[in-house]
């Protein structure tokens, strides 16, 4: 892949010559934001380019491009383990067993109480490999804390 397509697709996304990995839970993280502006120049106008920019300011997504990073993977039926530690019915196991049921969810700033609380509550009963995960998720979830326009895209790929 060269440098074009390194910034153009995600390693997981699908392009000519590149097979995604399967049975993965990835969680990216939002790492920056821009605004597309060729495309923004071509087809607005200056009063609309300035909305376009404002939106980035305030911090929506109208004409902004969000750019996330790969920053947990787990293989898909060890991820399943990992969330079934979790008190079945509590609001943080439905919240994770999403990627099972969507495909896809999104973790942000009205999830990181609840899920940092249940995974450490649960923490006894894991095992080394999902307490680093853990450990790893409590740390990006405490960064939301910090920087409430972040948030996580966890995605289920499998075969």
């Amino acid at each position: 892949m060269n440098d074009t397509n390194d910034q153009r697709y995600a390693r997981h996304q699908p392009y000519a010559g590149h097979q995604p990995e399967k049975n993965k839970v990835i969680f990216y993280s939002l790492s920056r934001k821009f605004v597309d502006e060729k495309s923004a120049q071509k087809h607005s106008s200056q009063k609309a380019q300035e909305v376009v920019y404002y939106s980035l300011a305030i911090g929506h997504h109208l004409g902004v491009i969000d750019c996330l990073k790969s920053r947990l993977e787990c293989p898909l039926d060890a991820y399943n383990d990992w969330i079934n530690t979790l008190p079945e019915k509590s609001d943080a196991h439905r919240k994770l067993a999403g990627v099972q049921r969507f495909g896809e969810i999104n973790i942000d700033s009205s999830h990181t109480h609840l899920l940092a609380l249940a995974l450490r509550d649960a923490r006894c009963g894991m095992t080394a490999e999902q307490q680093d995960w853990s450990d790893t998720l409590i740390a990006l979830l405490t960064q939301i804390e910090y920087d409430p326009a972040m948030y996580l895209m966890v995605r289920r790929f499998d075969a």
